[in-house]
Formats: structure tokens, C-alpha cells, sequence
């Protein structure tokens, strides 16, 4: 059996400050090769020709592992343990070295990694403009169509909203409005009122604003009324979501999914929920009868998926609960382990959502009681989801972050126990594996 040897970053990188270090560090690595004829540049990444899948992005984000085989060759082992002392000089512990010759193996999966390797050669999305094009869409008006194949965890777009406005009151919405709309310019009034307004009974700037509005951030009763982003089409499986920047104030849309060329980019515009409680809200909210792939499922299909998502919304409610959390951790996370399944089942590659803050209730299960090895772990998969569904810039994408590198800061370390107290033990090898996911969730405890 092949002995590979290399590191992991751990977490990934993300934001401007990484990508500053890394450049220092790729700068660094440059320096020291200049005169070996088997190290290359590309365009989009450098390359030591002496092993195999010896591989530096220039952009950071795209990085994972740095790996090969040595075998008897001393030059690749010599390389792997070079960059490896670099790359520490620069990122400290999170570069994870690894040897599979002591029963070692890297962090992250050998899926994962090779997608990370595609990403080596492909072209800064940035360069093909708008990744959409606006089109009427039959029965819908207009909505959003994907120009070219999307990758998921792309920004498909970000947008100040024209206006904001609370969306609690509908009778009060004409009083709040009418000021605010007056305080726009001609154009951005012009934009307004060509949304789509799907309560022509009532004043016109509040059906548009009903009709229109994205929550400003998860339960808010605060929404923003968009030129574009509120042309994007809800479907209850969507393959985007939409997000509330509060830093930067202004609403982005990324895809949770692969999209394709001529595909409707589409977002969720409700909580989920069984298929009757949803298509009321959105009949109630918004003023349209859901007909989605989902909605429009076979009688006993529809009812499968309803009896998920009751599911679903059982187990959030199971983890949240903080008695159960305090005396009883083991359920709780046994529940977050049937959360994980169900939701892979209702929302297969578009649950990312969900998935973040199922990890990010693992975590705090964890940390309640001392357990600082699993709540890495759990930190991390939330913070890789962030990012995701809502970018590198995302303030809840940078905190997830900051509890990977110091999970001990977070309010609730030790709060229930430290029963849970790991110490120094790390995890184990084989990230995703089988053995690995049975400690993770504690089965054998």
C-alpha cells in the first residue's frame, strides 16, 4: 500500500487577511525554489514535478493539501517536509501534518480534496460579469436565470436594498413608506415600482414592499426591497440563499448547490415546514400558490417529504432544549446525528443551510460540557457551510471561524459540566470515515 505524506489547512483559508499571509507564504516558497528546474509556475498554481499532486494555488481559499508519496524518492520527502516548516512559520497549527506509514491520515476527505484540485485551473468567476441574465418565466413574471454552470458556494450577486422597512404592520406600511420612497432617486423610484405586486387590493407601495421584502437576517421582522435580488424566484428545494450582511448592509445571494447554464436560480422565501403550513404563509406573505417541483409531488411522495420536515422541525426543537442539553448531552447529540440524516434525505446537496446550524448546536452541545476535541470538529463543519451559503465575508462565517482557532472563548465552554473534558486528545484520523463519525457523535459512549 502506498505511504503518503503532507498536510492539511485547518480550516481552510478565507477573507483578505489569509489571503494576505498566503501570498507571503507562496512569495516565500518562490523564493527558496527559484533555481530548481523540477519547481514550476503556472498561470494559476506552482508545481513540483518530482512527486505527484505536489500543488500550491495562488489563491488561498482554493487550498487544502499539500501531499504525496515519497516512496524512495528523498527529493519529494524533502519538499513535503520543507513546505511543511514554511507553511507552519506562516499558519501555525493549522497546518496538520499527516503520514499514513504511523496510521495517519489527512483531515479532509479524498472528495473534498480532489474538488479542491479542480478548482487549481479554473478561471476567477469574477470574469464572466453578471452570472445571470433577468427573464419572464411563465407563471412567474420575472426571475433569474444562470448564464453559465455555477458552482456551489459562488456569490451570485449582492445588493443594497432600495429601501428597508418592517414588514410586522401591513396597515402601517403606506405611512412608513411614502417618506422614504419620496427620499429615493427617479430611477431607484422607477425600479420599485416595476416589482411585481401581488396584493393589487391594497396601497401599492405596501403590496410591493409584502411582496418583495427579504428578511434582513434569519426571523427578522425587518426586510429590504431589492431592484434584483427580489426578482429571484422562491422554490421550497431551492438552490440558493439569500443572506443579510449586517456589517456591510446590503443582501447576497449564494448558490448552496451546483447550478447550471439556463437554470432558475431560486431561494426559499419561508421557514420550511409541512407542505400545508408553508403554502399558507406563502399565500398569506406573499400572495401566490406554490407549485414547485416539491409542492406538485404525488400524494404519497408529498406526504414523505411533510413527514420529514415535521421531523426536522421535532429535532430542532429536541436540541434546543436546554434540560435535555445540561442532563442528558448524549441524546442531544444523538438527535443532532438523526437531524444530519433527515435533512440529507428531504435536502440532499442544497442542505448546507441547515447543516450549519445543526453543527453549529453540536458545538455548543460540546463546549457545554468541556469537550474541546468535538467541538473543533463541529465548529469547523459549520464554518465550512457558512461558507457556503454565505461567503467568506459573512460576520457569522467569520465567527464560526474564530471557534475553530479558539473554541474555549466561546460563552458557553464549561457552562453545564466539564464532564466532557478531553484535555489534550485530538481527533482521531480519517475525517468522515465510519469510525471517525461514531466518536465524533459519541455512539460508543
Amino acid at each position: 500500500m502506498a505511504r503518503e505524506s503532507g498536510f492539511d489547512m485547518v480550516p481552510r483559508l478565507s477573507g483578505y487577511e489569509d489571503q494576505e499571509i498566503w501570498e507571503e507564504f507562496i512569495e516565500h516558497v518562490q523564493t527558496v525554489y527559484k533555481d530548481e528546474s523540477a519547481f514550476k509556475i503556472k498561470a494559476d498554481y506552482m508545481v513540483f514535478e518530482e512527486g505527484k499532486q505536489l500543488l500550491l494555488p495562488l489563491e488561498g481559499h482554493k487550498f487544502l493539501r499539500f501531499s504525496s508519496i515519497p516512496d524512495d524518492d528523498s527529493h519529494v520527502e524533502f519538499h513535503i517536509n520543507l513546505v511543511t516548516d514554511i507553511a507552519r512559520d506562516y499558519f501555525g497549527s493549522r497546518v496538520r501534518s499527516w503520514q499514513s506509514a504511523l496510521g495517519e491520515s489527512g483531515y479532509y476527505s479524498e472528495e473534498e480534496v480532489n474538488d479542491s484540485y479542480r478548482l487549481y485551473e479554473q478561471l476567477p468567476i469574477s470574469i464572466y460579469g453578471l452570472l445571470f441574465e433577468v427573464r419572464v418565466i411563465p407563471g412567474k413574471g420575472r426571475g433569474l436565470i444562470a448564464r453559465f454552470d455555477i458552482p456551489a458556494g459562488t456569490q451570485i450577486f449582492c445588493e443594497k436594498p432600495l429601501l428597508v422597512a418592517s414588514t410586522m404592520s401591513p396597515g402601517n406600511l403606506e405611512a412608513t413608506a411614502a417618506p422614504r420612497l419620496k427620499a429615493l432617486s427617479k430611477s431607484e423610484q422607477q425600479e420599485f415600482l416595476s416589482l411585481h405586486n401581488s396584493f393589487p387590493g391594497e396601497d401599492p407601495f405596501s403590496g410591493i414592499i409584502r411582496t418583495n421584502a427579504l428578511p434582513c437576517g434569519p426571523g427578522s421582522i425587518v426586510g429590504g426591497v431589492y431592484p434584483t435580488l427580489s426578482l429571484i424566484n422562491h422554490r421550497c428545494l431551492p438552490n440558493s440563499h439569500n443572506n443579510w450582511d449586517s456589517k456591510a448592509n446590503y443582501g447576497t445571494i449564494h448558490a448552496i448547490g451546483p447550478i447550471k447554464a439556463g437554470e432558475e436560480i431560486t431561494i426559499s422565501y419561508d421557514e420550511g415546514g409541512p407542505s400545508n403550513v408553508r403554502k399558507h404563509k406563502l399565500k398569506m406573505s406573499f400572495g401566490f400558490d406554490c407549485a414547485c417541483s416539491l409542492c406538485s409531488l404525488h400524494p404519497s411522495e408529498l406526504q414523505a417529504s411533510d413527514d420529514r420536515r415535521v421531523r426536522i422541525q421535532q429535532l430542532y426543537a429536541s436540541i434546543g432544549n436546554a434540560c435535555t442539553m445540561r442532563n442528558s448531552p448524549n441524546s442531544s447529540l444523538k438527535d443532532c446525528l438523526s437531524l444530519l440524516h433527515t435533512l440529507q434525505e428531504e435536502y440532499g446537496v442544497c442542505d448546507t443551510p441547515y447543516i450549519a446550524r445543526l453543527y453549529y448546536n453540536a458545538f455548543q452541545i460540546c463546549i457545554s460540557h468541556g469537550d474541546v476535541s468535538r467541538a473543533i470538529t463541529f465548529a469547523d463543519r459549520s464554518y465550512r457551510a457558512r461558507l457556503i451559503c454565505e461567503g467568506e465575508d459573512s460576520p457569522e462565517t467569520s465567527r464560526m471561524k474564530s471557534f475553530v482557532l479558539e473554541p474555549k472563548k466561546h460563552a458557553s465552554f464549561g457552562a453545564f459540566s466539564l464532564r466532557w473534558n478531553t484535555g489534550e486528545e485530538k481527533a482521531p484520523n480519517g475525517n468522515g470515515t465510519v469510525r471517525f463519525e461514531k466518536w465524533l457523535f459519541r455512539k460508543d459512549s
